[in-house]
């Protein structure tokens, strides 16, 4: 199983292979269609936006997360 340490590495990872995979392929869908070469473009996006996701959400989402709790309300 996965080492406690790396959790917040793992879900970076799931969470934007999830949030990518879906996002760039409605909005590839949107701009050109389900028509010929469409998985090429998919796949094109997906390649350049991943490690974009990957890296802002393994920065971002501790500090998000820290945010959010002092935000909420005792």
């Amino acid at each position: 199983m996965i080492n406690v340490r790396y959790i917040p590495l793992v879900i970076a990872l799931v969470m934007s292979v999830y949030m990518v995979t879906v996002m760039t392929f409605v909005i590839t869908w949107v701009n050109t269609g389900l028509g010929e070469g469409f998985i090429a473009r998919w796949w094109r996006a997906f390649y350049i936006a991943w490690p974009i996701a990957f890296t802002l959400m393994a920065v971002g989402a501790p500090r998000i997360s820290r945010l959010v709790m002092r935000l909420k309300k005792d």
